[in-house]
């Protein structure tokens, strides 16, 4: 039995299920319930962009706290990354201008919130998913913004869940109030003068120290549901459940493993169990972004920034793997497929065991995740696989965009890349900091 089996997850029904596959619907549906909300929004997301999209979405939410002085609205964003420009713009007050701007036009009841996850953005950041509007859940790996939302002609991939379950929707927005919201650490950042992080060290460091023992709260749940869900945090790496749920979900895999992740770099725990599945004789999926898919891809028509070495390296470790188990492609045993459409970009992550086990989650499957940002998840247990239809819907979707790959030769090499490109690359491993940088992507 796996260790979560030991706990009992919330009774689903499977009407009250809604799977979308498509950005400008996920954009349509989350405007849809914001109109709707009668008694609260909680969202929380690493950012709400000061763009086309997150301008409307942040103005749907002050019109519809205008409209009901009751309704509870609240954003949870990153506190560092909302505090500063874009890669390579000037220093600003980055989003936290648009939430401070907008709350002295609208006077709304909206409050928007900054959590600081280290005193550096590169050290981790809030990457916890799920808007709860009145009793759904809303579950994306998706922030806010214009690619995300598909504003316009550009979008980003993600998977979009909408589960109408009350108790999961309180576990969240209680899981908000008592772990972030009673914190000292996290303070409004749509009020002037913003606090600096010097002003709530101390009690950043607490917080930190007290979510490494958190949980979703999961009162009333049942024991006896064929269709199940329950919520999983990920924070730290003695302690983290969420890495513990995902190494679980790989270890007692007994059929097929998919897995869905925009970054191929598995943290070498998840390589290992990889590795045994496939010489258990075991089926393992896995779909990628392409390295022109990747959001820090950069034509090569355009000018060069050291950031767009990434998407180039992650192909580097894909290529390593893809030469080291060859035979099971061969074999048929393990199927990589590259997704690619046009410029849109890919951020699908997830996993889903033996048609029965689905995992939603913003978690990576990357070291980033495993060791450093704050991640969450949904699983859902379908023994009956009652939401079937569903999830083979979306798999369909999202392979009708890819190209399988027959071994290592059907991606490009360190020769066939842009000389800058090349030049990092190999500066990188002739000084070994490679493996360093890998720890961070």
């Amino acid at each position: 039995m796996a260790f979560w089996q030991d706990n009992s997850g919330f009774a689903l029904e499977a009407s009250s299920c809604k799977v979308l596959t498509d950005a400008k619907h996920y954009h349509s549906e989350l405007l849809s319930l914001i109109g709707k909300a009668k008694k609260r929004i909680y969202i929380a997301a690493l950012y709400l962009q000061d763009d086309t999209a997150g301008q409307g979405v942040l103005s749907a939410l002050h019109n519809a706290s205008l409209s009901n002085p009751d309704l509870e609205i609240k954003i949870l964003v990153d506190f560092h990354r909302a505090q500063r420009g874009l890669i390579g713009e000037a220093k600003s007050e980055g989003n936290a201008r648009l939430y401070c701007d907008y709350l002295e036009q609208f006077n709304s009841n909206v409050e928007v919130y900054g959590v600081p996850v280290k005193a550096k953005e590169l050290f981790g950041v809030l990457h916890l998913k799920g808007f709860v509007i009145d009793d759904t859940v809303l579950y994306s790996g998706a922030s806010i913004n214009d690619v995300y939302l598909h504003q316009e002609e550009r979008y980003r991939l993600d998977r979009y869940f909408l589960l109408d379950n009350a108790k999961l929707a309180d576990s969240f927005t209680a899981f908000i109030e008592k772990h972030l919201l009673n914190s000292e650490a996290v303070p409004r950042i749509d009020k002037r003068p913003l606090k600096p992080f010097s002003e709530i060290k101390l009690a950043q460091k607490k917080l930190m120290r007290a979510l490494k023992k958190a949980n979703y709260d999961m009162s009333g749940a049942n024991e006896s549901n064929a269709l199940n869900v329950r919520a999983f945090l990920g924070f730290g790496r003695r302690t983290n459940k969420l890495n513990r749920l995902i190494k679980t979900l790989f270890d007692t895999t007994e059929q097929e493993l998919i897995l869905y992740t925009p970054y191929f770099n598995f943290p070498a725990p998840l390589l290992r169990s990889l590795r045994r599945l496939l010489k258990q004789g075991k089926s393992v999926t896995i779909v990628v972004g392409d390295k022109t898919a990747n959001d820090f891809y950069i034509s090569p028509d355009k000018p060069f920034s050291r950031i767009g070495a990434l998407p180039y390296l992650y192909e580097r470790i894909l290529h390593k793997f893809l030469k080291s188990q060859k035979r099971y492609i061969e074999q048929g045993l393990l199927n990589v497929y590259l997704w690619k459409d046009g410029d849109n970009s890919f951020h699908l992550k997830g996993i889903n065991q033996d048609n029965q086990v689905h995992l939603m989650t913003g978690h990576n499957l990357n070291p980033r995740a495993w060791g450093l940002d704050i991640e969450n998840g949904i699983l859902i247990e379908d023994r009956a696989q009652e939401l079937k239809t569903f999830i083979d819907a979306e798999k369909q979707s999202i392979l009708s965009q890819c190209r399988k790959l027959s071994g290592p030769d059907d991606i490009e090499t360190l020769q066939d890349y842009p000389a800058p490109v090349q030049k990092i690359l190999g500066q990188a491993k002739r000084v070994k900091v490679d493996f360093i940088i890998k720890k961070f992507i």
